[in-house]
């Protein structure tokens, strides 16, 4: 892996000039998280996956937008981008790649309102490259088999996995969908897009208080092994079905 915060120009220029590199770009979000878990709990989990799979995988590992498209948590705090800052960020990052010559990104989402601006991003830049640039914009929570949460039981032990700043003893039961059919949490799913406190007033989807570190350690063995596995078929070309 090389990390490109850390590296030395020239050194650098002599990486991504002897052979063809791939960048990954970690996107999270600055947000509640309920009053266990950081406000940074999307970026921190992020981040860590997205160096788990530079490092795997050798690849150019960028900084991490730490700010996403977070408004439908108000008046909960968030620091929130526009979903068409967001887009031109990424689109502006990608291109400077390019400039570089590095012409296959990953974009790894940790973040939910984040999936919009994101949704079309390889399009535009392939047009934008005249199809010589290739973006896959991956969420990692796509790659896990269990269903995810909102600072609940999924959320919480990725984060006691990989963080020493969660407080277990204020952890406190949110909304759970157990026994709803799928139409309800459906429809539940989109007014928290909206507005999430009108979902669950303690800022929690799901439940983290039986949450632990060794259930986050599997959750994110599968989730490495899963992602892993796909961008390797987005670099071998052999799925039509890329972008998640």
């Amino acid at each position: 892996m090389t990390e490109i915060k850390s590296q030395f120009d020239p050194s650098l220029r002599k990486t991504i000039k002897g052979k063809k590199q791939v960048a990954v770009i970690p996107v999270g979000s600055i947000e509640q998280h309920g009053p266990h878990l950081p406000i940074s709990t999307d970026s921190d989990i992020v981040t860590e996956i997205a160096r788990k799979l530079s490092e795997k995988k050798n690849f150019l590992l960028l900084p991490t937008i730490t700010y996403g498209v977070s408004f439908e948590h108000a008046p909960f705090f968030n620091l929130s981008i526009k979903e068409s800052t967001l887009s031109n960020i990424i689109t502006d990052l990608c291109t400077s790649l390019f400039a570089n010559n590095i012409k296959t990104v990953f974009v790894i989402n940790g973040h939910h309102g984040n999936l919009k601006p994101l949704q079309n991003i390889d399009v535009k830049l392939r047009k934008l490259s005249k199809n010589k640039l290739q973006v896959f914009s991956l969420s990692y929570w796509h790659f896990m088999n269990g269903e995810f949460d909102h600072a609940g039981f999924a959320e919480t032990s990725l984060m006691l996995a990989i963080s020493k700043n969660v407080k277990m003893k204020l952890a406190k039961k949110g909304l759970v969908t157990s026994g709803m059919n799928q139409q309800q949490i459906k429809k539940l799913g989109q007014l928290a897009s909206k507005s999430f406190p009108q979902v669950t007033k303690n800022g929690i989807w799901g439940d983290p208080r039986k949450a632990t570190k060794r259930d986050g350690q599997i959750i994110l063995d599968e989730i490495m092994r899963n992602i892993t596995k796909k961008c390797q078929t987005c670099l071998t070309g052999h799925s039509s079905k890329l972008h998640q």
